[in-house]
């Protein structure tokens, strides 16, 4: 980061906290900041200052903890979290994700498909290697969270599950 940089992230600190903003988010392409704040957010508390701030992005505010972000996706915090309650079958290895067995075949899996813990969901390559995973629960798959071919870390959530 570049000194300018440093002081600006020191300025937009002190506002969020001088406006009691519980929860910041800025994703900048590489620069991705994330602010939590301890003391608890004042319902609709006026934000109009931080646009400048963030180079003009916008802001909207929310009756409920503010969640602000820059770029194409500014929104404010969702009522309720999509992913609440579902079982998340995350990776359990660093590699390459592939939803299918090879280019041109149908998915293991796509959303809407019930699944059996032990069934293959994906592949993913590691060091040249082709490792199947495995649903570790069954239920119906809600959500795939990685696209073909992407790289994926341990721990990356791979798929939602409503489980029964």
């Amino acid at each position: 980061m570049k000194n300018q940089d440093i002081q600006d992230l020191k300025q937009l600190v002190e506002f969020l906290k001088e406006q009691e903003v519980a929860e910041f988010d800025l994703d900048r392409g590489d620069l991705k900041i994330r602010l939590k704040f301890s003391q608890p957010a004042v319902q609709g508390a006026p934000v109009a200052g931080i646009a400048h701030l963030i180079g003009g992005a916008p802001v909207i505010s929310a009756p409920m903890p503010l969640v602000a972000s820059s770029g194409a996706a500014a929104a404010a915090a969702p009522a309720a979290d999509p992913d609440a309650g579902l079982h998340m079958i995350k990776s359990p290895i660093v590699g390459t994700y592939y939803g299918s067995p090879s280019p041109g075949a149908s998915a293991f899996v796509a959303p809407g498909d019930h699944i059996e813990k032990g069934q293959v969901v994906c592949i993913v390559e590691a060091m040249k290697l082709m490792n199947e995973i495995e649903a570790d629960a069954s239920g119906e798959i809600v959500k795939c969270m990685v696209t073909n071919g992407q790289p994926i870390e341990f721990g990356q959530p791979l798929f939602s599950v409503r489980t029964a």
